[in-house]
């Protein structure tokens, strides 16, 4: 096994995330909401992506309409067993919809797994322009300037990640793909491929080109040509 530690950048960790989370039952708008958490965890020195293939098995089942809000003078947000990259995004729009109420903010949490990744928030809150601090199970907000500083260092530096690891995690994110086979790379595009492998061009009614965005606005399109004739 190599010790090489690799200087991973944002786009090859949100790639990875991206392939391992479309595994998961998570509603496609969600998913890509969580899409970051293991980046920021990664980088935050939490988690990271050792916990994204963990903890596979639970968010592969995760489902956010779970949570539950519950106000008894107090919000507290019952996690109902989800992870805490599960909640997160809950609990900043939580957050921020009561800043518009006052200066800050607080939300009590409960059984949320994973906890301490509620942290993540403490990171992705700051491009919102939130100030979030955890203290135990209560999580506070305030209004601060709209930066991400865990972004813009990880922009410039990376994460350094043992190759080892990296290439479980990319085997894993390549079980996303369709396996490349000659079938699979003949039907990769609306190109026509032959069996040996020659590429021949495109049928007509492959192409999905829709030129009329560009033409005038007034400029009636043939259908509509057509059907104007046909009332006449």
């Amino acid at each position: 096994m190599t010790d090489t530690i690799l200087r991973v950048m944002p786009r090859e960790m949100r790639l990875m995330s991206e392939r391992i989370l479309s595994l998961t039952t998570l509603p496609k708008g969600f998913a890509l909401m969580v899409g970051d958490m293991a980046m920021y965890s990664q980088a935050m020195g939490l988690g990271g992506f050792a916990l994204l293939l963990d903890r596979m098995d639970q968010l592969a089942t995760a489902n956010p309409a779970r949570l539950v809000l519950n106000d008894n003078g107090a919000l507290v947000l019952d996690a109902q067993g989800e992870h805490g990259w599960i909640v997160v995004p809950s609990l900043m729009d939580l957050l921020e919809e009561q800043l518009l109420h006052g200066p800050t903010a607080t939300i009590a949490f409960v059984n949320v797994t994973d906890a301490a990744e509620l942290r993540v928030a403490c990171g992705l809150g700051q491009r919102r322009g939130l100030k979030i601090s955890f203290d135990g199970a209560r999580a506070t907000a305030t209004r601060a300037a709209v930066a991400d500083p865990v972004l813009d260092r990880v922009m410039a530096h990376g994460c350094d990640i043992p190759a080892a690891f990296w290439w479980k995690l990319y085997q894993t994110a390549q079980t996303a793909l369709t396996p490349d086979s000659v079938v699979s790379r003949r039907h990769a595009g609306v190109n026509i491929v032959l069996d040996d492998g020659r590429v021949i061009g495109r049928s007509d009614n492959d192409d999905d080109t829709d030129t009329r965005f560009i033409s005038r606005p007034d400029t009636p399109t043939e259908t509509e040509t057509a059907r104007r004739g046909a009332n006449e």
